[in-house]
């Protein structure tokens, strides 16, 4: 099967690519920015025609998109920023939908939980509950979701949150920085919901992708009709449930606990604080922690609990620094 990851420098592209590397698929990886040591096929996805001849002419069976624009209080305060978010967020989208309707494949997508921010809520977040985003970001991820679904392509869209990995910029890779720099630290403590780490999200992708495969494919060949029975919605994050001030907790005490030298020990003093005590131009979600029972029971997964995928990719980190 060949597929197309755009966005593949980023957080979960990087980890996509680590998964490829044991595979027997083909993969194209794509991206506007370039980054050394990395093949990457350049792919503008806002350009329509760019990426429909992309598809045609690579013979591409399924996309798994992974770009966006995620600066959520950039794209509040800027009008040509905002600009942008849409056409990342929603333009894009409905441009990758579009080849995937006209090849006969499958769009993986990759949404998030800025899609619930308005109501106060406080029970897991089912796909089937009303979206009501708040913000330019949240407003034009909905907005890919909807183009998505009235492409009428196969799709499958994930909505995941908190992502962080041993790549790029990220909440876990700034606390281990700040911990270890800063004897005390004001962190939000009533914002809550789950981390999810990019490697536990691309394994689930990998997951999808191999039963859309089984699927599609009878005694040895691949059926002509677009008939995914699993396209939907679906929430992928890890389990369990903490806050931003728990989530840094526990990134200081796990790099304690791999690293237990004295030198190595972070004895940054974490101290709670309301959100409304660092404005923000966006109001983010106070609660949207994800119910992840569709995807688990849909494909089978056994996703590992939040803090279990935390001391995996503290582990990597600090052996890559060795």
């Amino acid at each position: 099967m060949r597929i197309l990851v755009t966005g593949a420098n980023g957080q979960l592209g990087s980890e996509m690519r680590l998964l490829a590397k044991d595979g027997t698929d083909e993969y194209i990886f794509t991206d506007v920015n370039q980054v050394e040591g990395q093949e990457t096929v350049f792919l503008d996805i806002t350009d329509r025609q760019a990426v429909l001849d992309m598809v045609q002419t690579r013979g591409i069976d399924a996309i798994v998109n992974c770009a966006a624009w995620t600066n959520v209080d950039a794209c509040e305060t800027d009008p040509a920023l905002a600009a942008l978010a849409m056409r990342l967020n929603a333009d894009a989208p409905e441009n990758l939908a579009l080849a995937m309707k006209a090849a006969g494949g499958l769009l993986i997508h990759i949404s998030t939980d800025y899609v619930f921010g308005t109501e106060p809520y406080n029970t897991p977040c089912r796909e089937d509950q009303q979206g009501t985003p708040t913000g330019v970001y949240g407003r034009t991820k909905k907005e890919g979701e909807d183009r998505i679904l009235a492409t009428g392509c196969e799709h499958v869209i994930i909505r995941t949150a908190w992502l962080y990995s041993e790549f790029g910029k990220n909440f876990c890779k700034t606390m281990l920085q700040l911990t270890a720099e800063r004897p005390m630290l004001n962190v939000v403590y009533d914002q809550c919901g789950t981390p999810t780490y990019a490697l536990d999200l691309a394994r689930a992708i990998c997951t999808i992708l191999k039963d859309y495969q089984t699927i599609q494919t009878e005694n040895g060949k691949r059926k002509t009709e677009n008939c995914y029975p699993k396209s939907g919605i679906y929430h992928y994050s890890n389990l369990g449930v903490c806050s931003w001030y728990d989530f840094t907790q526990m990134i200081q005490q796990t790099a304690n606990t791999l690293c237990p030298s004295a030198e190595a020990q972070r004895h940054c003093d974490i101290r709670p604080c309301l959100s409304s005590q660092y404005p923000s131009p966006v109001k983010r979600p106070s609660y949207s922690v994800l119910d992840k029972t569709k995807i688990q029971e849909a494909f089978h997964l056994d996703i590992p609990y939040w803090t279990d995928s935390l001391k995996q990719c503290i582990a990597n980190l600090i052996q890559t620094e060795r």
